[in-house]
């Protein structure tokens, strides 16, 4: 299985310092929607990990995060992409749950709903906690350079990034990177 998780905010969406905590505060990066169908046109599965401290916070109920999804999921396929499962963690950053990223629970939910080792599977976000969530459990980490991950445009990554973490300037140039390149099983076999 041709397997990618993203990160929501910062990566697929604007980032929004007040939370994104409405339909109408969800607004996609320019690229974002386009990049995520020539993805799925490609014959990857993309699945969406994502922090929604919002709910922990009493900020928003997951009604709510149920209208955003829908927005996000009819906005996808006006450009003729979808996401196939997104797992978010409802915790706020002092409850120490196992499921919040840096911890690698999300993933391992992934892993076990779909039935496949994430060795190699590539992850994209905008910051190193969504980077390190995912090389736990042996993702490929690759960093946007959207969201959060704007500032470290032009700048060598600092160390608390897994190694070899992989740099694109949006979802965009990730997805071409990755179409470019093939499936992980390819990639591998012409080394």
């Amino acid at each position: 299985m041709k397997l990618v998780i993203l990160d929501r905010d910062g990566t697929i969406n604007e980032e929004n310092a007040a939370f994104v905590d409405s339909p109408e505060a969800w607004r996609p990066l320019p690229g974002a929607l386009e990049a995520i169908a020539r993805l799925n046109h490609a014959g990857w599965h993309v699945v969406v990990a994502s922090n929604q401290s919002g709910l922990g916070r009493g900020l928003y109920e997951v009604a709510m995060l149920n209208a955003i999804q829908t927005r996000m999921h009819k906005s996808l396929a006006a450009a003729g992409g979808r996401v196939d499962a997104f797992f978010y963690c409802p915790h706020s950053p002092d409850e120490a749950c196992h499921c919040r990223k840096p911890a690698p629970g999300l993933f391992e939910q992934i892993g076990e709903r779909f039935a496949v080792e994430l060795q190699g599977t590539p992850n994209v976000g905008d910051s190193v906690e969504d980077l390190a969530a995912g090389a736990a459990v042996g993702c490929e980490p690759h960093l946007v350079l959207t969201g959060r991950g704007s500032a470290y445009r032009g700048l060598e990554l600092p160390p608390e990034f897994p190694s070899g973490t992989h740099v694109h300037e949006d979802l965009a140039a990730f997805a071409a990177f990755l179409i470019d390149r093939g499936s992980p099983a390819r990639a591998s076999a012409l080394a």
